[in-house]
């Protein structure tokens, strides 16, 4: 072992440029990466303008994806794709800049903003490539990372509500329900948006609290004509009795003796 760490360093030292490209094909081959890429950004820019950077550089990005920094690892990708646009490995190149920001994509409550890049590559790859035999796979991971957004997206508007901020609720809600009509969320959030409005009526001063009661009736019969048998059909049965009751007779329930 010794004897083999001595080797390497004797290696890296070297001015033998040839067998360093030879070495870190053979480190890359036997899937030590770590050692393919430490001779791989010694020699990369003696052979440049070779035919040989094309291989050179993939070999490059796939050591990093193998040791799982997807972060140097789709930089590298993206530079790939940038110099050899037309290459033998762009088409590959391109899945794989979008599968390593898929890699890096946070947990739902967190800042999305890779999850975005990595179907906006996607999306990149599929119109680019229609025929590639990963374009299935592309759709499936961008239908998996849109999941993700939605959920982001929920996640931030229920804050409002849970947070008891109702007229951002509200908005936060409304606009994810716009954004996302097909969300599983969907009648959890539509439900959360009509208690806000209630909620924010209710706690309205007095001259507000018409037009808001108002509001609130219009988006439960909106409610009830999408989702008829709710499992919120009591909350929202009570919601109306309330607001019903203020619009008759202009005194809110909770004055009500």
């Amino acid at each position: 072992m010794v004897s083999s760490c001595g080797e390497y360093e004797k290696l890296l030292k070297s001015s033998d440029f040839d067998l360093k490209k030879a070495k870190a094909k053979e480190y890359y081959d036997a899937g030590q990466y770590v050692k393919s890429t430490e001779l791989l950004s010694q020699i990369l820019p003696r052979f440049r303008a070779t035919e040989e950077a094309e291989e050179l550089n993939w070999m490059n990005a796939q050591s990093y994806y193998g040791m799982k920094d997807y972060y140097m690892a789709g930089s590298y990708f993206k530079s790939f794709i940038d110099q050899f646009p037309f290459g033998k490995h762009a088409e590959d190149a391109n899945f794989m800049a979008s599968m390593c920001d898929y890699k890096i994509a946070p947990r739902s409550e967190l800042d999305q903003e890779n999850t975005r890049n990595a179907i906006e590559g996607f999306n990149i790859f599929i119109n680019r490539f229609p025929g590639s035999p990963k374009v299935e796979e592309a759709r499936r991971l961008m239908k998996e990372l849109e999941e993700k957004l939605v959920e982001k997206s929920y996640l931030s508007a229920r804050l409002y509500y849970d947070m008891k901020q109702y007229k951002a609720a509200v908005v936060a809600l409304n606009n994810s329900l716009k954004e996302y009509a097909d969300t599983k969320f969907r009648e959890e959030m539509m439900f959360l948006k009509l208690n806000s409005l209630f909620l924010y009526a209710e706690n309205s001063f007095a001259f507000k609290q018409k037009e808001r009661y108002q509001s609130t009736l219009d988006d439960y019969y909106s409610f009830m004509e999408e989702f008829p048998k709710s499992q919120y059909s009591k909350e929202v049965n009570g919601i109306f009795q309330k607001t019903n009751k203020y619009l008759k007779s202009g005194i809110p329930d909770s004055e009500v003796k």
